[in-house]
């Protein structure tokens, strides 16, 4: 049975306005909930961009929903045992609802330090390598590591939950489905891809969670939805690595002059149009995904939050 979520978005919301969201996606019967990591917004007209792992302590607080970051980058910006050390608090203030999202990263994000931003290939293994890193310290015992890309030593993580912290692997090309396969607790991927599910499940994933999410613009006005969805995420319509590479807000505003409206309008649900809603969240359904989280653009999210509450989730879940 597919649980259905609420998508936090760091780079569009400070921390009180998300933890209010939750609040509110709770009360409107959304089941989880993720939230994005990021030291950037994609633009300047998102403007915003908290230390999630604040947002998480607070969301702990305020909230009985299961958490999850969609995704964290452990391998760059962060040493992958910090990571941990936040990680296993969160689950800890969480109750164990908790999982761990990562990634390979974006430049966007990573390159802050002023070192090189390795290629995907060296993304990927650096990744693997964090991963059972990450894992070693979430078992509370004292940890040595020197790798190819880390070092540790004498390493213990004193606050740790009952069960080590669920790794979740975010994957598009087949390289990273291919990693996700092998050492992730479950599959992130965005699209209703039928084909990701099955080369993840067949590939080693077996019965292990796969997860996916998206974005609409609800509103009464369609037109005018389309335009928020516009000026808020158009980067997201770009296509292949410039999501990876592209090293800051800047260069993002720069590349979505190529993004029209209509792009937009083809891509993102708009509107109010209950069909159209469920249609996307049967998409996802409909291929096999175990988790769909929805993510409202813009300001309206009381609207979407009612609107989802009366006539969307209604037909999705099940009694």
């Amino acid at each position: 049975m597919t649980a259905f979520g609420y998508f936090l978005s760091c780079e569009e919301f400070g921390p009180a306005e998300l933890v209010e969201q939750a609040r509110m996606a709770e009360q409107a019967g959304f089941e989880a909930l993720w939230i994005s990591d990021h030291f950037h917004p994609w633009n300047s007209e998102q403007g915003q961009s908290p230390f999630v792992w604040s947002v998480i302590g607070a969301l702990s607080q305020a909230v009985s929903l299961p958490v999850e970051t969609a995704v964290t980058c452990p391998t760059v910006r962060m040493h992958p045992a910090v990571v941990a050390h936040a990680a296993a608090t969160a689950s800890v203030q969480l109750g164990g609802r908790f999982r761990l999202g990562v990634g390979s990263g974006e430049a966007l994000n990573e390159h802050i330090l002023g070192g090189p931003w390795p290629s995907a290939r060296v993304r990927l293994e650096m990744l693997e390598e964090a991963i059972l890193l990450m894992r070693n310290l979430f078992d509370g015992n004292e940890v040595s590591h020197e790798g190819k890309h880390y070092r540790l030593e004498n390493a213990r993580l004193y606050t740790v939950p009952d069960e080590p912290v669920p790794i979740d692997v975010s994957a598009f090309g087949p390289k990273a489905m291919s990693l996700a396969s092998r050492v992730g607790d479950g599959l992130i991927t965005m699209k209703p891809d039928e084909g990701a599910v099955t080369r993840f499940r067949k590939g080693g994933g077996g019965a292990k969670p796969v997860s996916g999410g998206f974005k609409v613009c609800y509103g009464q006005d369609r037109e005018a939805a389309v335009r928020t969805a516009h000026r808020l995420w158009a980067p997201e319509q770009l296509p292949g690595e410039m999501g990876q590479v592209l090293p800051t807000p800047r260069h993002f505003e720069q590349i979505s002059t190529l993004v029209t409206p209509d792009m937009v309008a083809a891509n993102v649900v708009c509107g109010d149009d209950v069909d159209a809603h469920v249609g996307r969240l049967r998409a996802y359904t409909g291929v096999g995904f175990d988790r769909v989280y929805v993510n409202q653009i813009g300001p309206d999210q009381r609207g979407f939050f009612d609107f989802y509450r009366t006539k969307v989730l209604p037909q999705v879940q099940e009694p």
